[in-house]
């Protein structure tokens, strides 16, 4: 298969297999993410979480006293106690494993995982709407939109029956013509 045309059929697919590559290659960093911050906070203690965050966020807050992220996530921390901490810990553990398997199969290139992944990614779409009733937030609607484009994209690549390294392929050929020749 050649490089899509600059034309507009070639160019449209070209850009949602990209996203459709890079929306996988960040659900499976996501899912990453979730997997050490769910077990940090089920092995460390509350003090030790806080004192991490207040690291984390301390250059920032440094340049900026009222940046928003770095506040949130510190009241976050000085507000988290042993049951939410808990709760926290397992819901962000099971989040990770599940994105990460789902993206350790599109990556293995099968398309049997399809079905799974859109289920999966559906049910999680679901909690995260739960979580964005109960408490907005730009994060969380941000998270609510990414997940949406993904699964759109995740449903669109299995309906029209390609597997991840298809994707990839087209995605590399697409932007580095020479790399595969």
């Amino acid at each position: 298969m050649g490089a899509p045309s600059a034309g507009g059929g070639g160019r449209r697919r070209l850009l949602v297999e990209t996203a459709f590559v890079l929306g996988v290659l960040l659900k499976g960093l996501d899912g990453l993410v979730e997997l050490v911050a769910g077990t940090a906070l089920l092995v460390l203690h509350q003090d030790r979480i806080l004192a991490l965050t207040r690291a984390a966020v301390a250059e920032e807050l440094r340049e900026d006293p009222h940046d928003l992220v770095a506040n949130l996530l510190l009241n976050q921390a000085a507000g988290l106690d042993h049951g939410a901490a808990v709760a926290g810990g397992l819901f962000l553990l099971l989040h990770g494993v599940v994105k990460v398997v789902i993206v350790a199969a599109l990556l293995a290139g099968s398309r049997r995982v399809y079905p799974w992944a859109v289920g999966a990614l559906s049910v999680l779409l679901v909690v995260q709407l739960v979580q964005l009733v109960l408490s907005p937030g730009v994060g969380v609607v941000a998270l609510v939109l990414l997940d949406a484009v993904i699964l759109a994209l995740t449903w669109h690549e299995w309906r029209i029956g390609r597997s991840f390294h298809d994707a990839w392929r087209s995605v590399v050929h697409g932007w580095f013509p020479r790399a595969g020749a």
